[in-house]
Protein backbone atom coordinates (compact mmCIF):
# COMPACT_ATOMS: atom_id res chain seq x y z
CA UNK A 1 0.00 0.00 0.00
CA UNK A 2 1.67 4.09 -1.20
CA UNK A 3 1.81 6.57 1.10
CA UNK A 4 -1.61 8.60 1.67
CA UNK A 5 -3.07 10.99 -1.06
CA UNK A 6 -5.01 13.84 -1.26
CA UNK A 7 -4.59 17.48 0.23
CA UNK A 8 -4.45 16.29 4.19
CA UNK A 9 -1.44 13.91 3.33
CA UNK A 10 0.08 15.97 0.78
CA UNK A 11 0.04 19.35 3.66
CA UNK A 12 1.39 17.12 6.38
CA UNK A 13 4.55 15.51 4.28
CA UNK A 14 5.53 19.30 3.48
CA UNK A 15 5.35 20.26 6.98
CA UNK A 16 7.29 17.07 8.25
CA UNK A 17 9.95 18.31 5.32
CA UNK A 18 9.89 21.93 6.38
CA UNK A 19 10.81 20.24 10.20
CA UNK A 20 13.72 18.12 9.11
CA UNK A 21 15.24 20.93 6.97
CA UNK A 22 14.94 23.51 10.17
CA UNK A 23 16.73 20.41 12.28
CA UNK A 24 19.65 20.41 9.84
CA UNK A 25 20.29 23.73 9.94
CA UNK A 26 20.42 23.59 13.68
CA UNK A 27 22.59 20.47 13.68
CA UNK A 28 25.11 22.94 11.62
CA UNK A 29 24.82 25.64 13.60
CA UNK A 30 25.63 23.40 16.65
CA UNK A 31 28.59 21.98 15.03
CA UNK A 32 29.82 25.34 13.95
CA UNK A 33 29.28 26.74 17.69
CA UNK A 34 30.30 23.54 19.54
CA UNK A 35 34.17 24.53 19.20
CA UNK A 36 33.77 27.63 20.77
CA UNK A 37 31.52 25.83 23.23
CA UNK A 38 34.64 23.53 24.13
CA UNK A 39 36.72 25.88 24.57
CA UNK A 40 34.56 27.48 27.76
CA UNK A 41 34.15 24.41 29.30
CA UNK A 42 38.06 23.36 29.22
CA UNK A 43 38.25 27.09 30.70
CA UNK A 44 35.70 25.96 33.55
CA UNK A 45 37.55 23.10 34.40
CA UNK A 46 40.41 25.18 34.73
CA UNK A 47 39.09 27.25 37.46
CA UNK A 48 39.89 25.31 40.63
CA UNK A 49 38.57 25.63 43.38
CA UNK A 50 40.45 28.25 45.71
CA UNK A 51 41.97 25.83 48.38
CA UNK A 52 43.71 27.25 51.40
CA UNK A 53 45.60 25.62 53.45
CA UNK A 54 46.61 26.34 57.16
CA UNK A 55 49.17 24.80 59.37
CA UNK A 56 49.46 24.23 63.32
CA UNK A 57 52.51 24.52 65.24
CA UNK A 58 51.67 24.10 68.97
CA UNK A 59 53.33 23.31 72.29
CA UNK A 60 51.85 20.76 74.89
CA UNK A 61 51.07 23.12 77.65
CA UNK A 62 51.92 22.11 81.56
CA UNK A 63 49.28 20.07 83.26
CA UNK A 64 51.33 20.89 86.67
CA UNK A 65 48.07 23.46 87.58
CA UNK A 66 46.66 23.47 90.89
CA UNK A 67 42.56 22.62 89.98
CA UNK A 68 42.03 19.75 88.21
CA UNK A 69 39.48 21.81 86.00
CA UNK A 70 42.59 23.63 84.33
CA UNK A 71 44.37 20.64 83.33
CA UNK A 72 44.84 21.10 78.82
CA UNK A 73 42.88 18.94 76.95
CA UNK A 74 45.23 16.82 74.42
CA UNK A 75 43.02 19.00 71.51
CA UNK A 76 43.71 22.54 73.28
CA UNK A 77 43.54 25.03 70.87
CA UNK A 78 43.75 22.62 68.05
CA UNK A 79 39.94 22.16 68.76
CA UNK A 80 39.06 25.65 68.01
CA UNK A 81 40.60 25.74 64.87
CA UNK A 82 38.84 22.74 63.67
CA UNK A 83 35.73 24.48 64.34
CA UNK A 84 37.34 27.82 62.22
CA UNK A 85 37.72 25.27 59.69
CA UNK A 86 34.26 24.18 59.45
CA UNK A 87 32.78 27.35 59.82
CA UNK A 88 35.01 28.52 56.92
CA UNK A 89 33.85 25.41 54.62
CA UNK A 90 30.12 26.61 55.20
CA UNK A 91 30.94 29.83 53.60
CA UNK A 92 33.96 28.79 51.72
CA UNK A 93 31.27 26.22 49.85
CA UNK A 94 29.47 28.70 48.26
CA UNK A 95 32.03 30.43 46.66
CA UNK A 96 34.43 27.75 45.35
CA UNK A 97 36.95 27.51 47.99
CA UNK A 98 37.75 25.10 50.52
CA UNK A 99 39.86 25.18 54.18
CA UNK A 100 42.48 22.27 55.56
CA UNK A 101 44.07 22.29 58.80
CA UNK A 102 47.59 20.70 59.43
CA UNK A 103 47.79 20.14 63.42
CA UNK A 104 51.45 19.43 64.61
CA UNK A 105 52.31 19.53 67.94
CA UNK A 106 55.99 19.57 69.32
CA UNK A 107 57.86 19.02 72.12
CA UNK A 108 59.57 21.37 74.73
CA UNK A 109 62.80 20.32 73.77
CA UNK A 110 62.22 20.58 69.97
CA UNK A 111 62.92 23.34 67.72
CA UNK A 112 59.73 24.57 66.06
CA UNK A 113 61.35 25.84 62.70
CA UNK A 114 61.76 22.35 62.01
CA UNK A 115 58.02 22.16 62.02
CA UNK A 116 58.23 25.20 59.90
CA UNK A 117 60.07 23.43 57.31
CA UNK A 118 57.73 20.84 56.69
CA UNK A 119 54.81 22.60 56.70
CA UNK A 120 56.27 25.08 53.91
CA UNK A 121 57.71 22.24 51.66
CA UNK A 122 54.12 21.24 51.42
CA UNK A 123 53.23 24.63 50.51
CA UNK A 124 51.46 25.96 53.81
CA UNK A 125 51.99 29.50 54.79
CA UNK A 126 49.86 30.40 56.68
CA UNK A 127 50.97 29.30 60.01
CA UNK A 128 48.89 29.24 63.61
CA UNK A 129 51.41 29.49 66.52
CA UNK A 130 50.98 28.02 70.20
CA UNK A 131 54.69 28.92 71.58
CA UNK A 132 56.64 30.34 74.40
CA UNK A 133 57.49 34.04 73.04
CA UNK A 134 61.02 33.04 71.64
CA UNK A 135 60.25 30.09 69.78
CA UNK A 136 57.70 32.21 67.78
CA UNK A 137 60.43 34.54 67.17
CA UNK A 138 62.65 32.03 66.12
CA UNK A 139 59.59 30.82 64.01
CA UNK A 140 59.19 34.72 62.31
CA UNK A 141 62.36 34.85 61.69
CA UNK A 142 62.98 31.84 60.06
CA UNK A 143 60.03 32.50 57.98
CA UNK A 144 60.79 36.23 57.44
CA UNK A 145 62.13 35.45 53.23
CA UNK A 146 59.84 32.80 52.86
CA UNK A 147 56.23 34.40 52.21
CA UNK A 148 55.38 32.93 55.50
CA UNK A 149 52.38 34.07 57.62
CA UNK A 150 52.20 33.53 61.26
CA UNK A 151 49.14 34.27 63.64
CA UNK A 152 50.48 34.24 67.51
CA UNK A 153 47.23 32.61 69.56
CA UNK A 154 49.04 32.47 72.78
CA UNK A 155 52.02 34.24 73.64
CA UNK A 156 50.40 37.23 75.58
CA UNK A 157 54.44 38.99 75.79
CA UNK A 158 54.02 43.28 74.97
CA UNK A 159 57.36 42.66 73.85
CA UNK A 160 56.43 41.02 70.65
CA UNK A 161 54.21 43.76 69.77
CA UNK A 162 56.58 46.59 70.63
CA UNK A 163 60.47 46.25 70.50
CA UNK A 164 60.83 42.92 68.88
CA UNK A 165 57.46 42.91 66.63
CA UNK A 166 57.46 41.20 63.37
CA UNK A 167 55.56 42.28 59.96
CA UNK A 168 55.01 38.78 59.64
CA UNK A 169 53.41 37.99 62.95
CA UNK A 170 49.47 39.11 63.39
CA UNK A 171 48.90 38.85 67.14
CA UNK A 172 45.29 37.46 68.27
CA UNK A 173 45.74 36.77 71.62
CA UNK A 174 45.22 39.70 74.09
CA UNK A 175 48.79 41.13 75.32
CA UNK A 176 49.38 40.81 79.01
CA UNK A 177 48.99 44.83 79.13
CA UNK A 178 45.61 44.29 77.54
CA UNK A 179 44.69 42.00 79.99
CA UNK A 180 46.02 44.13 82.86
CA UNK A 181 43.99 47.53 81.42
CA UNK A 182 40.93 45.71 81.30
CA UNK A 183 40.80 44.39 84.86
CA UNK A 184 41.90 47.78 85.75
CA UNK A 185 39.20 49.96 84.29
CA UNK A 186 37.01 47.80 86.08
CA UNK A 187 38.09 47.71 89.70
CA UNK A 188 38.84 51.91 89.17
CA UNK A 189 35.03 51.71 87.81
CA UNK A 190 34.20 50.12 90.90
CA UNK A 191 36.13 52.89 93.39
CA UNK A 192 38.55 49.94 94.81
CA UNK A 193 41.58 51.81 93.69
CA UNK A 194 44.06 50.22 96.63
CA UNK A 195 45.61 47.14 95.40
CA UNK A 196 47.75 44.68 97.14
CA UNK A 197 49.83 42.85 94.78
CA UNK A 198 50.90 39.45 95.10
CA UNK A 199 52.93 37.92 92.48
CA UNK A 200 55.02 34.82 91.90
CA UNK A 201 58.71 34.50 91.62
CA UNK A 202 58.61 33.18 87.79
CA UNK A 203 60.13 35.73 84.37
CA UNK A 204 56.20 35.25 83.70
CA UNK A 205 54.72 36.30 86.53
CA UNK A 206 56.74 39.56 87.19
CA UNK A 207 56.11 40.12 83.08
CA UNK A 208 52.05 40.64 84.45
CA UNK A 209 53.14 42.05 87.88
CA UNK A 210 55.11 45.19 85.93
CA UNK A 211 51.59 44.80 83.13
CA UNK A 212 49.56 45.61 86.49
CA UNK A 213 51.86 48.56 87.52
CA UNK A 214 51.22 49.99 84.54
CA UNK A 215 47.78 49.73 84.19
CA UNK A 216 47.44 51.15 88.01
CA UNK A 217 49.33 54.40 87.27
CA UNK A 218 47.55 54.86 83.75
CA UNK A 219 43.90 54.94 85.38
CA UNK A 220 44.72 56.06 88.64
CA UNK A 221 44.76 53.21 91.34
CA UNK A 222 47.50 52.66 94.12
CA UNK A 223 49.91 49.33 94.81
CA UNK A 224 49.77 50.21 98.51
CA UNK A 225 52.41 47.13 98.97
CA UNK A 226 53.74 43.82 97.45
CA UNK A 227 54.41 40.38 97.99
CA UNK A 228 56.46 37.51 96.49
CA UNK A 229 55.43 34.39 96.94
CA UNK A 230 58.23 31.79 96.08
CA UNK A 231 57.91 28.88 94.28
CA UNK A 232 59.66 26.40 96.29
CA UNK A 233 58.81 23.60 93.96
CA UNK A 234 56.89 20.31 94.65
CA UNK A 235 53.19 19.04 93.73
CA UNK A 236 50.64 21.75 93.41
CA UNK A 237 47.88 19.35 94.44
CA UNK A 238 48.37 17.02 96.94
CA UNK A 239 46.37 15.52 99.89
CA UNK A 240 47.48 17.75 102.00
CA UNK A 241 47.59 20.79 100.27
CA UNK A 242 44.39 22.40 101.79
CA UNK A 243 46.05 22.19 105.53
CA UNK A 244 48.95 24.20 104.45
CA UNK A 245 47.36 26.77 102.05
CA UNK A 246 45.45 27.16 105.33
CA UNK A 247 48.52 28.00 107.24
CA UNK A 248 50.28 29.87 104.56
CA UNK A 249 48.46 31.89 102.68
CA UNK A 250 46.99 34.16 105.45
CA UNK A 251 50.89 34.55 106.48
CA UNK A 252 51.60 35.69 103.36
CA UNK A 253 49.01 38.22 103.28
CA UNK A 254 48.87 39.70 106.72
CA UNK A 255 50.11 43.09 107.94
CA UNK A 256 49.22 44.89 104.61
CA UNK A 257 48.24 48.56 104.48
CA UNK A 258 44.75 49.04 104.10
CA UNK A 259 43.57 47.89 100.73
CA UNK A 260 40.66 47.25 98.74
CA UNK A 261 41.32 44.12 96.12
CA UNK A 262 44.04 41.67 96.20
CA UNK A 263 45.57 41.81 92.87
CA UNK A 264 47.68 38.45 91.96
CA UNK A 265 50.05 37.86 89.40
CA UNK A 266 50.25 34.05 88.77
CA UNK A 267 51.05 32.90 85.59
CA UNK A 268 53.03 29.95 86.83
CA UNK A 269 49.62 28.76 88.68
CA UNK A 270 51.48 28.32 91.65
CA UNK A 271 49.71 29.97 94.47
CA UNK A 272 47.22 32.14 93.25
CA UNK A 273 44.03 29.51 93.19
CA UNK A 274 44.34 29.59 96.61
CA UNK A 275 43.87 33.40 97.28
CA UNK A 276 40.14 33.54 97.59
CA UNK A 277 38.98 32.74 101.15
CA UNK A 278 42.28 32.47 102.89
CA UNK A 279 43.85 35.77 102.69
CA UNK A 280 44.54 37.21 105.77
CA UNK A 281 41.84 40.53 104.97
CA UNK A 282 38.25 39.35 103.73
CA UNK A 283 39.03 41.06 100.35
CA UNK A 284 37.96 40.05 96.82
CA UNK A 285 40.81 38.87 94.56
CA UNK A 286 41.44 39.77 91.06
CA UNK A 287 44.08 39.18 88.21
CA UNK A 288 45.41 35.34 88.42
CA UNK A 289 42.44 34.39 90.46
CA UNK A 290 39.50 35.09 91.37
CA UNK A 291 38.42 38.04 88.44
CA UNK A 292 40.40 36.75 85.69
CA UNK A 293 40.79 39.02 82.88
CA UNK A 294 40.52 37.05 79.61
CA UNK A 295 39.54 36.86 75.83
CA UNK A 296 36.90 33.80 76.31
CA UNK A 297 35.28 31.68 79.02
CA UNK A 298 33.49 28.76 78.59
CA UNK A 299 30.48 30.77 80.23
CA UNK A 300 30.20 33.77 77.90
CA UNK A 301 26.97 33.79 75.96
CA UNK A 302 26.09 37.40 75.19
CA UNK A 303 25.97 38.88 71.76
CA UNK A 304 24.94 35.01 70.41
CA UNK A 305 28.34 33.60 72.24
CA UNK A 306 26.20 30.83 73.11
CA UNK A 307 25.35 29.09 69.99
CA UNK A 308 29.00 29.28 69.40
CA UNK A 309 30.01 27.52 72.64
CA UNK A 310 27.17 24.70 71.49
CA UNK A 311 29.11 24.08 68.37
CA UNK A 312 32.31 23.80 69.81
CA UNK A 313 31.00 21.82 72.94
CA UNK A 314 29.50 19.46 70.26
CA UNK A 315 32.90 18.99 68.62
CA UNK A 316 34.80 18.54 70.86
CA UNK A 317 33.06 17.80 74.29
CA UNK A 318 34.16 20.53 76.61
CA UNK A 319 34.15 24.22 77.28
CA UNK A 320 35.71 26.57 75.06
CA UNK A 321 38.62 27.83 76.53
CA UNK A 322 40.57 31.08 75.30
CA UNK A 323 43.33 29.27 73.21
CA UNK A 324 40.59 27.69 71.63
CA UNK A 325 38.78 30.85 70.82
CA UNK A 326 41.80 32.37 69.43
CA UNK A 327 42.65 29.63 66.79
CA UNK A 328 39.22 29.87 66.33
CA UNK A 329 39.26 33.52 65.82
CA UNK A 330 42.62 33.27 63.29
CA UNK A 331 40.74 30.49 61.32
CA UNK A 332 37.77 33.20 60.98
CA UNK A 333 40.32 35.89 60.18
CA UNK A 334 41.92 33.67 57.33
CA UNK A 335 38.89 32.92 56.00
CA UNK A 336 37.27 36.37 55.50
CA UNK A 337 40.25 37.54 54.23
CA UNK A 338 40.25 34.70 51.77
CA UNK A 339 37.17 35.33 50.89
CA UNK A 340 37.64 39.12 50.11
CA UNK A 341 41.18 39.29 48.46
CA UNK A 342 40.07 35.88 46.64
CA UNK A 343 43.67 34.68 47.32
CA UNK A 344 45.07 31.96 49.73
CA UNK A 345 48.70 33.95 49.35
CA UNK A 346 50.22 34.95 52.38
CA UNK A 347 51.11 38.30 51.38
CA UNK A 348 47.81 39.24 50.17
CA UNK A 349 45.87 38.29 53.19
CA UNK A 350 48.66 40.01 55.39
CA UNK A 351 47.59 42.97 53.18
CA UNK A 352 43.81 42.58 53.56
CA UNK A 353 43.67 42.35 57.48
CA UNK A 354 46.25 44.89 58.51
CA UNK A 355 43.85 47.54 55.61
CA UNK A 356 41.17 49.52 57.00
CA UNK A 357 38.30 46.87 55.12
CA UNK A 358 39.05 44.33 57.68
CA UNK A 359 36.98 43.31 60.64
CA UNK A 360 36.16 40.24 62.07
CA UNK A 361 32.55 39.27 64.03
CA UNK A 362 33.44 37.10 67.23
CA UNK A 363 30.35 37.29 69.66
CA UNK A 364 32.17 39.79 71.87
CA UNK A 365 29.80 42.82 71.03
CA UNK A 366 31.26 45.09 68.33
CA UNK A 367 33.24 44.29 65.60
CA UNK A 368 37.36 43.44 65.97
CA UNK A 369 39.84 45.20 63.40
CA UNK A 370 43.33 45.12 64.11
CA UNK A 371 46.15 48.00 65.16
CA UNK A 372 48.34 48.52 61.98
CA UNK A 373 51.02 49.81 64.22
CA UNK A 374 52.01 46.43 65.24
CA UNK A 375 49.02 43.97 64.07
CA UNK A 376 47.27 43.55 67.34
CA UNK A 377 43.89 42.48 67.05
CA UNK A 378 41.74 44.68 68.90
CA UNK A 379 39.28 43.11 71.19
CA UNK A 380 37.32 43.27 74.24
CA UNK A 381 38.60 41.89 77.44
CA UNK A 382 36.44 39.56 79.24
CA UNK A 383 35.84 39.69 83.62
CA UNK A 384 34.96 35.98 84.54
CA UNK A 385 35.02 34.03 87.94
CA UNK A 386 34.82 31.12 86.37
CA UNK A 387 30.95 30.50 86.84
CA UNK A 388 30.25 33.57 84.98
CA UNK A 389 30.75 36.89 83.43
CA UNK A 390 30.98 39.53 86.02
CA UNK A 391 32.00 42.34 83.41
CA UNK A 392 33.56 43.37 79.98
CA UNK A 393 36.36 45.95 78.97
CA UNK A 394 36.64 48.77 77.78
CA UNK A 395 34.59 50.07 80.89
CA UNK A 396 31.97 52.36 80.47
CA UNK A 397 33.67 56.54 80.65
CA UNK A 398 36.87 55.02 79.29
CA UNK A 399 36.98 57.53 76.12
CA UNK A 400 39.24 56.94 72.81
CA UNK A 401 39.56 59.30 69.83
CA UNK A 402 39.38 56.76 67.64
CA UNK A 403 38.65 53.12 69.48
CA UNK A 404 37.44 53.08 72.84
CA UNK A 405 39.15 49.43 72.05
CA UNK A 406 42.54 51.61 72.11
CA UNK A 407 42.29 52.17 75.68
CA UNK A 408 43.34 48.58 75.91
CA UNK A 409 47.01 48.18 75.99
CA UNK A 410 50.31 50.36 74.20
CA UNK A 411 48.27 53.40 72.06
CA UNK A 412 50.08 54.09 68.66
CA UNK A 413 51.78 57.22 70.65
CA UNK A 414 53.06 54.98 72.93
CA UNK A 415 54.27 51.97 70.82
CA UNK A 416 57.99 51.28 70.00
CA UNK A 417 56.97 48.80 67.07
CA UNK A 418 58.53 50.07 63.55
CA UNK A 419 56.90 47.80 60.94
CA UNK A 420 57.27 48.37 56.87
Amino acid sequence: MGPPQGPLARALRAAVCALSLAGAAQGVAAQDAAPAQGAQGSSAQEAQPLVVRIGFIRQQHSRDVISILDIPAEDDGIAGARLGVEDDNTTGGFLGQSFTIEDVVVREDEDPVKALDALLAKGIGLILADLPPEKLLALADAAKARNALIFNIFAPDDELREENCRANVVHVAPSRSMLADGLAQYLVWKRWPRWLLVKGSHPQDEAFAQALRRSAKKFGAKIVDERTYEDTGGGRRSDSGSVQTQRLIPAATQSAPAYDVLVAADESDVFAGYLPYRAFDPRPVAGSAGLKPTSWDPTHEQWGAIQLQNRFHKLAARGMNDRDNQAWVAVRMIGEAATRANSADPAALRAYIVGPEFSIAAFKGQKQTVRRWNQQLRQPILLGDGRMIVSVSPQEGFLHQTSELDTLGFDQPETKCRLP
